[in-house]
């Protein structure tokens, strides 16, 4: 489990810097926890555009704080992040709200969205401010008038994030636990007996791994969205229209000249009969040094399998 910064939070709630101090500090030292348990807490860059005390931003007002904190706070928001905004899973056109009003583009609709994926975030919340509750429920509208509700954990002293962390099991740290729980947790996929082994070798990733379980969930989720007579229903088209189309989908097709030149890396032996093979061209893509992919059966069908057959580093590198 991660966190994402509450940009709501800051509200230019502060009447004196020395409040934003002690508010802000308090975020540090959240920070500093979730780093002890190998937890990672998310801003956004648009945080640096929060009016915090009436008339100073935040850099302005970070710029009253000494040295070593001022460049601490600085490096956070504009270089180490890390940033949910370049891995966002929900875009502009979901429609999450909170108590009738809008949180998409907000890191309320951003934490609410990787739960209902399965990238588990919660928030922490600068104190005083109009959040200090939990849980935060956001209600998920679709396209088909169905609508989900999502409780988001929120954070705000430093003992309740310890103590939420203390009791949560060990954090996936090694590509072996990765397989063992997905294994597990993904029922409706059909991972072949080779499918994790090429992350052998590869220095382990907390953030890749956050992304190949957000990939393999879409997919777990996608495999589940038929109706009684194997036609696919409004959330699967839902998923395929807004990850497997469009720039910066999680999921594409291999070009036509990678199927030519890579047909025999692209084909692999089906599990179950040795005289098929299974020609898996469709992955899921995951950035990172270096890049991951997942290859996969297509297309999904209700009566089908949906075999997961490579997990590892891009098969169509020239």
């Amino acid at each position: 489990m991660d966190f994402i910064v509450n940009d709501l939070s800051f509200e230019a709630q502060f009447h004196e810097l020395s409040e934003f101090d002690d508010a802000i500090s308090r975020i540090m030292e959240l920070r500093e926890i979730a780093i002890s348990f190998d937890r990672s807490i998310y801003c956004h860059r648009n945080l640096l555009s929060k009016e915090v005390v009436p008339g100073f931003v935040m850099p302005r007002a970070i710029q009253a704080f000494p040295e070593p904190k001022r460049r601490a706070l600085m490096l956070w928001f504009t270089k180490h992040g890390p940033f949910w905004e370049d891995e966002r899973t929900h875009c502009e056109d979901d429609y999450l709200e909170h108590n009738d009003k809008i949180v998409t583009d907000s890191a309320i609709g951003e934490a609410a969205y990787c739960c209902l994926t399965g990238a588990d975030r919660g928030l922490v919340s600068l104190v005083p401010s109009s959040w200090e509750y939990s849980p935060i429920p956001v209600v998920m509208h679709r396209d088909d008038d169905t609508s989900e509700l999502i409780e988001v954990e929120n954070h705000w002293t430093p003992e309740r994030l310890t103590d939420r962390l203390s009791a949560l099991p060990s954090n996936i740290t090694t590509w072996e636990s990765l397989e063992q729980i997905t294994r597990m947790r993904f029922v409706h996929l059909e991972f072949v007996q080779t499918a994790f082994s090429h992350l052998s070798g590869l220095p382990f990733n907390p953030a890749t791994r956050d992304r190949i379980l957000t990939r393999l969930k879409l997919l777990d989720d996608l495999k589940t969205c038929f109706d009684a007579d194997g036609r696919r229903t409004a959330r699967g088209f839902e998923i395929i229209n807004q990850y497997f189309s469009g720039d910066g989908a999680y999921f594409s097709d291999s070009s036509d000249g990678e199927k030519a030149e890579f047909r025999s890396r692209l084909t692999f032996a089906h599990p179950t009969d040795e005289c098929q093979t299974m020609f898996c061209t469709w992955h899921g893509k995951v950035r990172g040094t270096p890049p991951i992919r997942i290859h996969f059966t297509w297309p999904v069908r209700a009566n089908e399998p949906l075999y997961v057959v490579y997990i590892g580093p891009k098969i169509t590198r020239r």
